[in-house]
C-alpha cells in the first residue's frame, strides 16, 4: 500500500507517523513546490510540484497516483482540499482514494458564514456572525452582541488577517481596506481544539481527541493540554456524522459557562494533531485501515487527560551545493 501526501510544507511529524505505521508493507510519498519543504525528506520518496494553482496541477498530481500506485492521498493545506474533494472521480479512476469530505461540505468549512448558517440550523451553539455592517450595528444597538468582536475574512485560513475589534471606527476601517469580511461574536471563554476521525467505510465517528489551548502563536496551539468531557464527545459525534464528514478534520471549540460553541472546522489534519497522535490516538492507523477495506473501532475518549504539548524549534541542515533553490 502506498500513501500521496500532498504539500507536505513543515508537517514532518505527520510524514513520520505514517512511514512508521506502514512499516515495510508501502511507501510514503510526498509532494510541494518547494526543494526547501523539510517534511518531503522525511519520505521514501518524494517530486517536486508545480504550484497548486498551476494549469498543470491535477495532472501532474494523477501522474504521480498512477505511476506510484498511490491507494490513498490527502493535502496538508487548505487551498487543496476543495480540488481534492472536487475531482474525486478522477482520482478514484486511477485506483487513487481521496481521503477528504464530500465535496460540498468542504466548501462550508472555507466560507465562514456558510458554516455559521449551517449549524444554526442544526441549532448548535455557535457564535453570531453577520456580513453586513449594518445588522450588526443594529444587533449591538438591541443590545444582542457588543464589543470587542472579531473581524475576518469569510474565506481564510492561518488566522491572515483576522482583528479583534473594540469600535465602529475600527471596524470602518477594516471594511474600507479588505472585501469579504465578516464579524464574529467574541466568544470570551476557554478555547478547545478537537482532532476527529470519521470511519471512510462506516461513516461513524471512530476517534475524537480534544485539547484546551493554553498558547496559541500565528493561528496555531503552541501549547496544550488533553481533555476530556463525555457531553462534548456526544455534541461531537452527533455533529460530525449528521454532516457526512469523512477522515480527518479538526474542530475550533469554545466552552462559556456550561455550554460548548463550535467556532470552526477544517476538513485535514489539524496543526496539533502531533499531540493527539503521542496520546495514543493513531489517525494514521486508522486511515491505512480503511484503505484496506476494513472499518475501524470506535476508540472515542481513549486517551489520558492532563497530558500537555508543548511546541518547540527544531532545524533541518542539508548540503544542496548543488540544486536550485526553489522557495
Amino acid at each position: 500500500m502506498n500513501i500521496l501526501i500532498l504539500s507536505a510544507g513543515t508537517r514532518n511529524k505527520v510524514v513520520q507517523y505514517f512511514k512508521r505505521e506502514m512499516k515495510d508493507n508501502g511507501k510514503v510519498i510526498v509532494t510541494d513546490c518547494s526543494k526547501l519543504a523539510p517534511a518531503v525528506y522525511e519520505a521514501d520518496k518524494f517530486y517536486l510540484v508545480p504550484r497548486i494553482t498551476a494549469p498543470d496541477y491535477l495532472d501532474t498530481v494523477l501522474d504521480i497516483c498512477r505511476r506510484e500506485k498511490i491507494d490513498g492521498v490527502f493535502s496538508l493545506i487548505d487551498p487543496e482540499l476543495s480540488l481534492l474533494a472536487k475531482e474525486k472521480q478522477r482520482f478514484l479512476e486511477v485506483g487513487t482514494t481521496p481521503i477528504i469530505s464530500p465535496y460540498e461540505l468542504v466548501e462550508i468549512c472555507f466560507d465562514k458564514y456558510k458554516m455559521y448558517d449551517m449549524l444554526c440550523k442544526m441549532r448548535i451553539p455557535t457564535g453570531k456572525c453577520f456580513v453586513d455592517k449594518e445588522a450588526f450595528y443594529q444587533a449591538e444597538k438591541n443590545g444582542e452582541i457588543s464589543y470587542p468582536v472579531f473581524v475576518k475574512p469569510i474565506k481564510g485560513s492561518a488566522s491572515i488577517h483576522i482583528n479583534k475589534v473594540y469600535g465602529r471606527d475600527e471596524l470602518e476601517v477594516l471594511f474600507d481596506l479588505y472585501d469579504d469580511l465578516m464579524i464574529q461574536e467574541y466568544m470570551d471563554g476557554t478555547e478547545y481544539g478537537a482532532d476527529v476521525y470519521i470511519d471512510m467505510l462506516s461513516g461513524k465517528c471512530t476517534s475524537i481527541f480534544v485539547k484546551e489551548k493554553i498558547k496559541m502563536r500565528a493561528g496555531e496551539t503552541d501549547k496544550a493540554v488533553s481533555y476530556k468531557d463525555e457531553g462534548l464527545f456526544s455534541m461531537i459525534e452527533n455533529f460530525v456524522e449528521k454532516c457526512g464528514f469523512c477522515g480527518m478534520i479538526d474542530m475550533d471549540i469554545f466552552k462559556i459557562g456550561d455550554s460548548y460553541f463550535i467556532s470552526e472546522v477544517n476538513p485535514r489534519f489539524g496543526g496539533g494533531y502531533p499531540h493527539a497522535h503521542e496520546c495514543g490516538v493513531n489517525m494514521a492507523e486508522q486511515v491505512i485501515r480503511n484503505l484496506r477495506g476494513e472499518s475501524n473501532p470506535n476508540t472515542v475518549g481513549c486517551y489520558k487527560a492532563g497530558i500537555c504539548m508543548m511546541k518547540y524549534n527544531e532545524v533541518m541542515i542539508r548540503d544542496m551545493s548543488d540544486t536550485e533553490m526553489m522557495v
